[in-house]
């Protein structure tokens, strides 16, 4: 009874939505100033040298930009590059630049800066986050207005790399301050940074775009209690709940006629890390009881109020690659057969380690500890400071368990990196993901990251416990915003508010 009567409110609430999305919205109108939620502090803000995706929810496309970008829709569209050709080998890229941009400090944007970027991103010593993604960069040069990629083997991901948030350009010579000043081309400008409390982002008078933005600013409130979001929500302290909305706080907003929400796509899966190389978890059956052992339905509908989809692998419904993979079904039966196989027929002690201020990993790592105890494995639940997390688990690869969404779009490569926090060393995965970056054809690439999929999934590298919808709570009068997270932004570019 208790299940029928959660998937009766799921269905009122996506009939709720749809009616409301049937309305017609207002035309756009100038000026205003909104305050939107976010949950946690940002570890500075160059997206080049941080995988958080806190910072690229405030800047990608607000400050930032890059010579292509995401849009709403998720294609790839023209930011600072106009347009661009591909020489008939593949291994010669050329962009035209956009002109007459300017940064955010006055100064122009030309090729220049261009070329100092990517220079910087492929050197092995100048810490760039994510250097695998212009490893196929040989040299890049700029002559007027087009800059040219010149590359050692076709590489297919290239434009879609160049359109992530690590390929913002920022004026050369100017890496270093990025980190608390940002300097940007885009409809907003870095205007204060108060720790623990907000970011604002100013309206850049001088952006290249005509018509946009909207907003004269966008704050952007620190808020990590899903809770004392909705009461500023309903306060009118803030217009948007744009991360991390709760699904009991979404019930409740569904049903307050002066607010409204949204449920869209994201590419968001949440996943619990195992460290590969840590006993006992360097045991592939120990992996697989503990996968066995898991029931995501239960998760999603206890958790989450069905607000979401079980996945079984690194892919979401949202990705051309994503297929049903379930090698492991709920069965703790069976996870216990496995754990004896192993040599713990009596079970098993795990720490796990759960982020704060992260309040649905919390809430799915509270249920998965206790249906890890109804087969033997105890687990000691802890919960961590984000910066914590970041620095001892993410970067220093020491946990046993930990839960997190990881929300980068096509970033199945991370399992060719055995330096990767998960620790998991597959030559079958880095080959596989090696010759994918060579197809030309898309069609044969999505095969290959499904190839690729199916292999962690069978090594139950991690569990992959399920995808949530976006959910976005706003004031009535609040449009333009993003309803669905193709990649990790709350673009504010054409928002705007209707008073």
């Amino acid at each position: 009874m208790k299940r029928l009567t959660i998937l009766v409110t799921v269905l009122i609430i996506i009939l709720g939505l749809s009616s409301s999305f049937a309305q017609s919205e207002p035309a756009p109108q100038y000026g205003g100033e909104v305050a939107v939620a976010i949950v946690a502090d940002p570890p500075g803000w160059d997206p080049t040298i941080s995988t958080s995706q806190e910072i690229a929810r405030v800047t990608y496309n607000n400050v930032y930009q890059g010579l292509v970008r995401i849009d709403r829709n998720g294609d790839i569209v023209p930011a600072l590059a106009t347009s661009w050709e591909i020489s008939d080998d593949g291994l010669s890229w050329t962009f035209t630049l956009r002109e007459g941009v300017k940064f955010h400090d006055g100064s122009d944007f030309s090729a220049e800066d261009v070329v100092a970027k990517f220079q910087r991103a492929i050197d092995p010593d100048a810490g760039h986050t994510n250097p695998a993604y212009y490893a196929a960069i040989e040299s890049i040069s700029g002559e007027g207005n087009q800059v040219t990629f010149k590359l050692s083997q076709p590489n297919a991901s290239l434009l879609y790399n160049l359109a992530r948030p690590d390929s913002i350009i920022y004026p050369a010579g100017k890496a270093d301050s990025q980190r608390s000043q940002p300097i940007g081309t885009g409809p907003f400008k870095f205007a204060q940074y108060i720790e623990g409390s907000e970011v604002r982002l100013e309206k850049f008078e001088d952006y290249y775009e005509d018509g946009v933005p909207y907003l004269d600013a966008v704050t952007f409130k620190i808020i990590s209690d899903p809770n004392a979001q909705l009461a500023a929500l309903r306060a009118g302290d803030i217009d948007m709940v744009g991360v991390a909305l709760s699904p009991e706080n979404a019930l409740q907003v569904q049903s307050d006629p002066s607010l409204k929400l949204s449920s869209g796509a994201n590419t968001t899966e949440i996943t619990m890390a195992l460290n590969n190389a840590r006993p006992p978890l360097n045991n592939p059956l120990v992996r697989q009881a503990i996968t066995y052992a898991i029931d995501k339905e239960a998760i999603v509908n206890g958790a989450m109020f069905g607000f979401g989809t079980p996945i079984g692998t690194h892919a979401t419904p949202a990705e051309a690659y994503f297929f049903d993979a379930n090698p492991y079904p709920y069965n703790p039966e069976k996870a216990r057969a496995l754990l004896a196989e192993a040599g713990y027929p009596d079970g098993l002690n795990l720490k796990f380690e759960l982020p704060e201020p992260y309040n649905i990993e919390r809430r799915s790592g509270e249920v998965i500890a206790q249906q890890l105890a109804e087969v033997g494995i105890n687990v000691d639940l802890s919960v961590v400071e984000w910066a914590t997390w970041i620095q001892r688990i993410f970067l220093g690869g020491d946990y046993d368990m930990t839960i997190i969404g990881h929300s980068e779009p096509r970033d199945i490569g991370i399992y060719g990196n055995p330096d990767y926090y998960y620790k998991y060393d597959s030559p079958a995965v880095q080959q596989l993901l090696k010759v994918a970056e060579e197809v030309t054809d898309q069609r044969a690439q999505n095969a290959i990251y499904q190839a690729v999929a199916r292999i962690i999934a069978e090594d139950a590298v991690n569990v992959w416990i399920f995808n949530p919808p976006y959910l976005v709570a706003a004031q009535q009068d609040l449009y333009g915003y993003w309803t669905s997270q193709p990649i990790v932004a709350i673009d504010m570019t054409e928002a705007y508010l209707d008073r």
